[in-house]
């Protein structure tokens, strides 16, 4: 689910409170630390070779010996001796450690020091780079003192981005983002659809009715709640709310011919009226309204504002319709959620996943088990992991001021499920067992030693999650080597009944509603378990459990009983429905037939095209699984956009941009897939033999799901840029209807015709919803995509994937502002030309360079997030 194949890890035992500590050998802030890919394919293997060059800056040498250098670093170096007199040694998890070897020699005032360092895989853009560099003293062991943020030196040359011989994707060049944009025709805006997301009907009329203070709404009882709703929206609008129960202006009606869900809206010159049958109909209907209001009626209180007069039915194609946001790798505010959940109701998305708990972190208060948050939330340095978790992601050595640490008070929870049960979005929390469940065991390891040492034994081991005794050796995908629960002990299952009780508690207190908890089922690596006492004991008691493969069935069974026990449901990844088998002697995975009948709900992430599974959620949902696409192929929102140096995000599952999620055709994703997980062009034949959705299975398709997990983002900014527009692309398509390109069987009817719907989505993007997003909800951090260039007879041209930003450049060397030259056509100025695309606050995309005419050579600069 997170990342896969290239993603490993490290880390270092923390925790304990360090001692009043000495004066530093040296002052840490005087050195420079930065870094380099130095090539990739090293040595003709799938590995690469990259380069810390170490600068003294202070007045003094900074010492051979004495020392050790920690960063984390999302790739798994080889360990041992390597330039520059030093060590290169795994800790745990991602976290790395560098110390001086035995011939290790001082670095004086002004010098350097080059480490060179092989690692797996590959590195293509700057968040592969190591992060989070700490020094500690070896006489002052519990300190860790935190570098300056590290240089990252650009991959300019081939031998720096070609991932391995026969790469076909060097990185995006403006040349290249120019011929993906060629089809795009700019469509007046007067002309767009108004509805967005696509609607099940929609008649356009003629003239407006004019909304302004004074109006009022009156509702039926059933929808005191969206009265109060649209009320406060339009409060925002007009500059006061206007008054509900009755009145004339907006009349919300129940009609209870409707479905669950759908809504009717008509506006004329006269008013508007919304009929739904229930709430959630009710509240999509008000969302459409103010879809069809001026986009930039946002940017300030309005005196007027005119709603053009038109028709709509409507309903969702699916009821479920998620986003997920892991908060454990690293953790986002109570006011990042919050942002989230309005923007996802603004585009009528109902789900709302929160991937609460993971190996790097547990983020939610559970009353009674303060530790999985004292310790299970909180990253930083130290001796051992009784006070908080090792650093991870680049969280650095402190506790305090960084996105590694951070947890939910059980006020913030409550918050954000009131906040999301008010837009009709159902928040379902995931405890990640029984693998990616570090903090959890780390946490209760914590309560434990303290509960031992004072001699209370039966209290020490009430929750404990892992076998003490355990010799078991094994490295989760990300590294880790004690990461998993051992489903061994009667007190796992006493842990997770205590949490989940726990979930109700506060779910019944916000009047939300919990159908569901998300149990994980991710990601159990080879080898746990095998050489644990309790393991063998289990084995020796219940015959049914034959070999450790048998207690993933046996777990499961348990948490089934046990969340049914509370009228709950069972969620999970794809892994939770899967069994272990063979075929011809070779492992082989099939759709569990012990579970298919339990109603369990899965989330499959493994459609990785060419990696052989690309038909795993049809199989599932043949089998009576109830399956929610979660595809990394198109719904992965931290792959990163493009093959680009400056563009932040994984790619282990390919790039993701708009058009991804988009272009997604749910029930024959391989009809419309156009390339591989490394950029190029797909081959129909991977296709052949695998499983396509029967109709019975296509009514296990649940719906579909964008995700976002953390590793590369850690803070608000980032949050958005990488969900946004993205977002867009899966909201149209979970909820509107299937389009016809989606069904026409003829190949080249189906590309023209999806070629018009895409060119009219982008414009829809560009020229409404984000030109909405930049004031709606105080604005938001929306990626603005970055122009194409095309050099053609001696002039320059340029183009942009989303219609409506403006275009500006300059020819003096310097970066655009929102006061340089506007593009209306094709430039003829000679030499370095620079442009940027700008939004209608002045934020901008990254600079697209071209030379013109001396070389047809395109760059691309890098530029904030």
């Amino acid at each position: 689910m997170q990342f896969r194949h290239l993603i490993l890890a490290c880390g270092l035992l923390t925790g304990a409170v360090p001692p009043l500590h000495a004066q530093a050998p040296f002052d840490a802030s005087r050195i420079k630390v930065s870094w380099e890919v130095v090539e990739n394919n090293h040595q003709g293997k799938a590995e690469f070779l990259s380069a810390f060059t170490i600068v003294n800056k202070g007045k003094t040498a900074f010492p051979a010996k004495g020392w050790q250098l920690y960063f984390n670093f999302v790739r798994s170096i080889k360990e041992g001796v390597t330039t520059g007199g030093v060590t290169a040694a795994h800790v745990n998890g991602d976290l790395y450690k560098i110390s001086p070897a035995d011939d290790s020699k001082s670095i004086a005032p002004g010098d350097s020091l080059r480490i060179e360092m092989v690692a797996e895989a590959w590195a293509v853009n700057f968040t592969d780079a190591p992060d989070g560099l700490y020094l500690v003293w070896d006489k002052e062991p519990a300190k860790g003192y935190r570098l300056a943020p590290l240089e990252i030196r650009p991959s300019t040359q081939p031998k720096q981005y070609l991932r391995f011989p026969g790469d076909k994707t060097a990185l995006t060049t403006p040349a290249d983002v120019y011929a993906q944009n060629r089809n795009i025709k700019d469509i007046p805006a007067e002309q767009l659809p108004l509805v967005f997301p696509t609607p099940q009907e929609v008649v356009p009329g003629t003239g407006t009715y004019a909304l302004q203070a004074g109006v009022q709404i009156n509702a039926a009882p059933a929808f005191a709640k969206e009265a109060s709703y649209l009320s406060d929206e339009l409060g925002k609008l007009l500059g006061t709310k206007p008054a509900t129960g009755s009145g004339s202006g907006i009349a919300l009606e129940q009609d209870a011919s409707l479905a669950p869900e759908a809504y009717s809206l008509q506006v004329t010159p006269q008013g508007v009226t919304i009929r739904a049958a229930d709430g959630a109909g009710m509240f999509y209907g008000i969302q459409t309204l103010k879809s069809i209001l001026p986009p930039a009626s946002w940017a300030g209180v309005q005196k007027t504002i005119q709603v053009p007069v038109i028709q709509v039915k409507d309903a969702p194609r699916y009821g479920y319709r998620a986003f997920m946001l892991d908060v454990s790798r690293n953790f986002h505010s109570k006011q990042d959620v919050l942002r989230l959940l309005e923007v996802m109701s603004l585009y009528k998305l109902n789900v709302f996943h929160f991937h609460l708990t993971d190996d790097e972190g547990w983020r939610l208060e559970i009353p009674g088990l303060p530790e999985l948050t004292q310790v299970g939330g909180r990253r930083g340095h130290g001796v051992d992991e009784k006070e908080h978790l090792l650093p991870s992601y680049g969280s650095g050595p402190d506790v305090t001021d960084t996105a590694g640490s951070g947890f939910y008070t059980k006020q913030d929870f409550l918050e954000i499920l009131k906040y999301a049960n008010d837009r009709h979005i159902t928040v379902i929390p995931e405890i990640e067992t029984p693998g990616h469940a570090r903090a959890a065991v780390k946490a209760m390891e914590a309560r434990y030693a303290k509960l031992q040492a004072e001699g209370k034994q039966a209290e020490a081991t009430q929750y404990l999650l892992s076998d003490l005794d355990d010799k078991s050796v094994y490295h989760s995908v990300q590294n880790w080597n004690d990461n998993v629960i051992n489903v061994a002990l009667p007190s796992v299952y006493t842990f997770l009944d205590k949490v989940v009780a726990e979930l109700q508690a506060y779910y019944k207190e916000a009047g939300a509603p919990l159908e569901y908890v998300h149990m994980g089922g991710d990601e159990v690596p080879a080898g746990v378990w095998t050489k644990s006492p309790v393991v063998q004991a289990l084995m020796q008691q219940d015959k049914t459990v034959k070999n450790t493969d048998d207690l993933w069935y046996y777990y499961y069974s348990k948490v089934y009983t046990l969340l049914k026990a509370r009228g709950l449901k069972q969620y999970g990844w794809e892994e939770m429905g899967m069994r272990k088998t063979s075929v011809d002697g070779k492992p082989h995975y099939i759709p569990n037939p012990d579970f298919s009948n339990n109603g369990f709900m899965v989330d499959v992430w493994n459609n990785v095209m060419g990696g052989g599974a690309e038909d795993l959620a049809y199989r599932l949902a043949n089998a009576n699984y109830k399956v929610v696409l979660s595809g990394v192929s198109n719904l992965y929102f931290d792959m990163a956009y493009m093959k680009s140096f400056e563009e932040p995000g994984f790619y282990w599952g390919g790039f993701v941009d708009i058009d991804k999620p988009f272009y997604f055709i749910p029930e024959n994703y391989y009809k419309n897939s156009k390339v591989d997980a490394l950029g190029n062009r797909l081959n129909p034949d991977i296709f052949k033999g695998k499983d396509p959705l029967t109709a019975y299975g296509a009514g296990n398709i649940m719906g579909v799901q964008g995700l976002l997990w953390s590793e590369t983002v850690k803070n608000s900014a980032r949050m958005e840029y990488m969900i946004l527009p993205k977002l867009l692309g899966l909201a149209e398509r979970a909820w509107a209807k299937n389009p016809e390109w989606a069904t026409e069987k003829d190949s080249a009817r189906s590309e023209e015709l999806y070629n018009k719907a895409w060119n009219t989505f982008v414009n829809v993007a560009g020229k409404r919803e984000l030109v909405r997003l930049d004031h709606y909800n105080g604005g938001y951090n929306y990626r603005i995509p970055t122009p194409g260039l095309q050099v053609s007879n001696g002039a320059v041209a340029a183009n942009i994937q989303l219609p409506g930003f403006t275009i500006r450049y300059t020819t003096d060397g310097k970066e655009p502002d929102s006061k340089s030259k506007v593009y209306t056509g094709p430039v003829t100025e000679k030499g370095t030309i620079r442009f940027k695309a700008f939004d209608t606050r002045g934020r901008s995309s990254r600079t697209a360079t071209i030379i013109n005419p001396l070389r047809a050579q395109t760059l691309s600069k890098g530029g904030d997030l």
